[in-house]
């Protein structure tokens, strides 16, 4: 069975077809992932235009859908049996247009469609480089819209540990770039700059959250994240080093400080990170744990990551960098576990930019 896969949740517009391979191992194989990215556009605003971003995945959506049926080759039967789209979280407007696209077509071919959550699809992004996740697993996604901690305890079965209570670890990364000057994105470039620098040239916190959120289910393995204090801090000493060095209030810190300071933020943004996701799957008796989205592409969160997973005796998933950033394949893979399972989309499902994410999205 083949499924095309649309995600049009924020910028980046794509297609992908991914296939069943009949291994219980290793259920998935991609045949096409086309992604059109978006950021050349947004980089000039430093951050996403929601409108700008809509009126491009309309641009885009056509071609990039044609592509990725045209690379997937051909299939002794349709090109494809059903078709899985992001019904959300995401920016409203783009959601739509993915959402409203595969509506369309799938009237027009005479097949199903699947609604799926962005955010299985990024959980799903494991298995389709990796294979089946010994369960139960513990996934932390971190992104620049979410930071998240799920328990997987059955293929398909998402049980939220743990959020950010404010700043994503992605948007932090976006923040303290542009606070100091390096541009949009902010993840890439401090990623790169923190390589020739001293993790421990700045001292900055680590958040310590010791209030449980009493909207949340006291759950085991329960972990929550906050960044926007560590952000501040950052935004303080800038603004003492400038003072310091008699510069003026918009002016650049000498490179090695920069370099100084990214390699510092990153150390504690990933120590954060790890410290739950590895606290959580030993609460939970985690027999593996993931990490996905696009923070899941920095380089030292992947290499200590790796690192802790081997002193605990716990295999650690991360999906290829390919796959780390949006893409249709992780939505075309979470569609197949949502399809095998029974679910199919009525021609009166809609956008829902706050979707949450159940056992059954």
């Amino acid at each position: 069975m083949r499924v095309l896969g649309i995600e049009t949740s924020c910028d980046e517009t794509s297609a992908a077809i991914v296939e069943e391979c009949g291994d219980a191992a290793r259920p998935w194989r991609v045949r096409s992932n086309v992604v059109a990215s978006q950021v050349e556009i947004h980089r000039a605003w430093g951050g996403v235009v929601p409108e700008l971003s809509a009126r491009q995945h309309i641009r885009d959506i056509c071609g990039v859908v044609e592509r990725a049926v045209e690379e997937a080759g051909p299939s002794d039967a349709r090109p494809y049996d059903f078709i899985a789209v992001t019904q959300g979280p995401g920016l409203v407007g783009s959601l739509l247009v993915g959402l409203s696209f595969a509506k369309s077509l799938a009237w027009s071919q005479g097949v199903p469609f699947v609604p799926v959550h962005h955010l299985a699809g990024h959980i799903e992004s494991l298995v389709l480089e990796g294979g089946e996740m010994p369960l139960p697993a513990v996934v932390l996604i971190v992104s620049g819209g979410h930071t998240s901690l799920y328990r997987v305890a059955a293929p398909g079965a998402y049980e939220r540990l743990g959020r950010t209570r404010d700043d994503a670890a992605g948007e932090a990364y976006d923040k303290v770039a542009k606070l100091l000057g390096l541009g949009y994105p902010g993840g890439p470039v401090i990623d790169r700059l923190a390589a020739e620098g001293n993790d421990r040239g700045v001292a900055l916190p680590k958040t310590r959250l010791t209030h449980p959120d009493r909207n949340a289910p006291e759950l085991p393995g329960r972990r929550d994240f906050s960044f926007s204090g560590l952000k501040t801090s950052v935004a303080r000493h800038v603004a003492l080093r400038r003072t310091a060095l008699g510069l003026t209030a918009d002016a650049a810190l000498p490179s090695p400080e920069i370099r100084d300071l990214c390699a510092s933020f990153q150390r504690v943004v990933v120590e954060s990170l790890l410290d739950a996701l590895f606290d959580a799957a030993r609460a939970c008796g985690a027999g593996s744990v993931g990490i996905a989205g696009g923070v899941s592409a920095n380089s030292r969160l992947r290499r200590d990551a790796v690192a802790r997973g081997e002193a605990a005796g716990v295999p650690v998933f991360v999906p290829h960098i390919s796959l780390s950033t949006d893409n249709a394949a992780m939505i075309a893979a979470a569609g197949l576990r949502a399809f095998r399972a029974g679910r199919r989309g009525g021609w009166d499902v809609n956008a829902d930019p706050s979707l949450p994410l159940t056992s059954s999205a």
